[in-house]
């Protein structure tokens, strides 16, 4: 029989992808994941035994290991290829010792991106499996299950039954309760701006704003502030003090890594995290592209590192040159320095080939995996592309004692942004004349406006992820499962795709803070982090950083078992009668989130879906409009007559008629997450800003 290699990858795709580069003298087997870990029924980790995990055989995965085993024994090589992090490793390691292969063997192999050439280098070199890196995913596993197996319990006792905690949800939680706390407690305070609209000695017009007076950077808090400087501006001389002309190059945003790529995917696609890292992997594993079979479209998509290999630097460069020309290729390629404390394993996230465009392979790809793969190339792209470069003016007014200020911006050379547009400038809005120190201007209007200050905006997908990657809270492959699991408990809802916490999440919060403080306090966590890493590097033993953890948290957790009352969430009233039996109908929490009961119960047990009214009418019939989820979780609004009315809306209607053409208006956020009152007529364009 001929010499056989077994290679052991994690995903069937993955192994599809892989057996088409190998071919004959190669069998490649998928573990479908984790092969090992601790037991569901009981906590699994000797604590009289520096904890030990026990680890047993994922129920359901026993056949396939016996097969794993079997070829294993028929191979006369085998190479573990999981994924090149550190839950990769740790699959690696089960997978080493249930093989039984040698500890020292150079057996693992790892490549950042599914292409022939990676593969096949990477068998080139094979190394022993990193117990520092096994290590670190014990701990992290270790200390969430101390976590969970012995929190859960206390709070299915004292607050409500089916609850978890968790050592990184419970402080995204808390940063969710804690920006609400503030939006409650925000007091809005009054401003106005003042626009001057002013002329030329050509004749033409253009806009500035009051900005100080004398030297000091004015603040106008009233009305009568207001009236004043608006007399004064109208009675003054207004003569050009300065004017500044500038070129101003702006470099293209780096390639992306996990945590960018969530954010921009949610804020460009809508996506949330947990679909944008399953479209990912997709790409990541690989996908049949026509002639070029089944191959890895994009690198590996957990990292934290913006480094960029040179040979792909280089084919992205004659790429720019051959579709876009020379000036858009710059002459040395761009360097971009990572995060502090990024583990730097993996490259960007790029694609595997800058030749391979989006639309060369557009029919190949559904949907999903179109948009965001095009979202990849085009940042990788632009990301290696020159700057792109405005010609600035800024003009500097006076008006006796106050200062007006004018800036323009106009895009010269395109650079990047002729593939990629990374910002919201509002490029060339205001248009300004030609103008010369001294020139005096001809005032003809002025402008103000009131304002009020609005609180912090809720946390939506983009933002929550960008303050858990600034805290160092959790690693980028985790926020999607953290998002979902929040969400499920019925710690926090989503609305208008933003995170509102429960009064579940809240109580839960409370309690954790009072008595488990280190629990869910941010540096605590963000340390915690940078313990896994130092584990990884062989830096710490990981059994001493568990036992310097779990040692405070048992303390705390002996204490809140006797001083904790129990918690009552009171049943909120329905407001309306049961059908059955004519008693009051109650709200209660379920698994799923909030339905309807009988109060009558356990003698009626009559159930009701429910849906709530958010106060306002239905603009068809009269009706309650009711806040309702889609099969895919999202909310929408819609009329509580239904079907017999079918109004629905994406947005929260505000119960007031549009002005200009008689339509409802509807609650809807910008990019800068102010809130306004829109049309819900798409053909009509009439918003108007809201105060909270």
């Amino acid at each position: 029989m001929a010499a056989t290699t077994l290679v052991i990858v994690e995903s069937a795709a993955k192994a599809k992808t892989i057996g088409k580069f190998l071919g004959k003298g190669y069998k490649i087997k998928a573990s479908v994941g984790h092969i090992k870990d601790l037991p569901k029924s009981k906590l699994g980790i000797d604590l009289e035994n520096n904890f030990d995990p026990q680890y047993i055989t994922i129920r359901g995965k026993g056949s396939l290991l016996k097969e794993i085993k079997e070829e294993a024994q028929k191979a006369s090589r085998v190479l573990l290829a999981t994924d090149p992090d550190r839950e990769g490793e740790a699959i690696a390691w089960h997978l080493q010792n249930a093989i039984k292969l040698a500890p020292e063997e150079k057996c693992r192999i790892e490549f950042n991106e599914i292409t022939r050439d990676a593969v096949k280098n990477a068998i080139r070199n094979s190394r022993p499996v990193d117990l520092d890196r096994v290590n670190a995913q014990q701990a992290r596993r270790v200390m969430d299950r101390l976590v969970g197996y012995n929190l859960s319990p206390l709070l299915w006792s004292k607050v409500r039954k089916g609850l978890s905690a968790g050592r990184v949800q419970s402080v995204v939680i808390r940063l969710i309760c804690e920006r609400e706390e503030e939006i409650r407690n925000f007091v809005p305070e009054e401003y106005w701006t003042i626009e001057a609209v002013l002329r030329n000695g050509q004749g033409k017009d253009f806009a500035a704003r009051v900005t100080s007076k004398g030297d000091q950077k004015i603040e106008i808090g009233s009305a009568a502030e207001k009236d004043e400087i608006v007399k004064n501006i109208q009675q003054a001389r207004l003569m050009v003090n300065r004017v500044e002309k500038k070129e101003k190059r702006k470099k293209a945003s780096p390639p992306f890594i996990t945590s960018t790529l969530q954010q921009e995917a949610a804020r460009r696609l809508n996506f949330y995290s947990k679909r944008t890292m399953k479209v990912a992997q997709e790409l990541y594993e690989g996908l049949e592209i026509g002639k070029e079979g089944t191959i890895g479209l994009i690198t590996y998509l957990r990292t934290d590192s913006t480094r960029v290999a040179s040979v792909a630097q280089t084919e992205a460069i004659d790429y720019i040159r051959a579709h876009y020309g020379a000036q858009f290729a710059p002459a040395v390629a761009n360097e971009y320095k990572s995060k502090q404390g990024a583990q730097d394993a993996h490259e960007a996230i790029r694609p595997t080939s800058a030749s391979r465009s989006p639309e060369s392979i557009k029919e190949f790809l559904s949907r999903d995996q179109y948009r965001l793969y095009k979202l990849i190339w085009e940042r990788f792209l632009a990301s290696q592309m020159t700057a792109a470069v405005f010609d600035t003016v800024s003009v500097e007014i006076s008006a006796g004692q106050y200062g007006l200020r004018a800036s323009s911006s106009q895009l010269k050379f395109a650079g990047y942004k002729k593939v990629y547009n990374d910002s919201e400038e509002e490029e060339g809005k205001n248009y300004i004349p030609e103008l010369e120190k001294g020139d005096q201007l001809e005032l003809r209007a002025l402008k103000p406006e009131q304002h009020f200050t609005q609180p912090p905006p809720r946390f939506g997908e983009a933002s929550l992820v960008k303050l858990l990657e600034e805290k160092n809270i959790g690693r980028p492959s985790t926020y999607a499962p953290i998002i979902d699991t929040i969400l499920k408990r019925n710690y926090v809802e989503r609305e208008n795709k933003q995170f509102v916490p429960t009064e579940l999440g809240f109580i839960v919060v409370d309690l954790l803070k009072e008595h488990f403080a280190g629990i869910v306090d941010v540096e605590f966590t963000a340390r915690m982090e940078e313990n896994l890493d130092m584990i990884e590097e062989g830096e710490l033993n990981w059994k001493q950083a568990v036992d310097s953890f779990y040692r405070p948290f048992a303390e705390d957790l002996e204490k809140a078992s006797a001083l904790v009352q129990k918690v009552e969430i009171k049943d909120e009233e329905a407001g309306k009668d049961c059908p059955e039996c004519g008693k009051p109908m109650l709200i209660k929490h379920g698994r799923f989130g909030k339905f309807m009961a009988c109060s009558g119960f356990p003698d009626c047990r009559h159930t009701e879906s429910f849906n709530e009214e958010v106060g306002v009418e239905c603009p068809l019939c009269g009706g309650a409009i009711v806040a309702l989820k889609s099969k895919k979780g999202r909310r929408f609004f819609g009329c509580s007559n239904y079907p017999n009315c079918e109004f629905r809306s994406w947005n929260k209607p505000t119960g007031e008629k549009c002005p200009a053409c008689g339509d409802i208006l509807v609650e809807k956020q910008n990019r800068s997450k102010d809130s306004a009152a829109v049309c819900h007529n798409p053909e009509c364009k009439y918003s108007k800003e809201m105060r909270l």
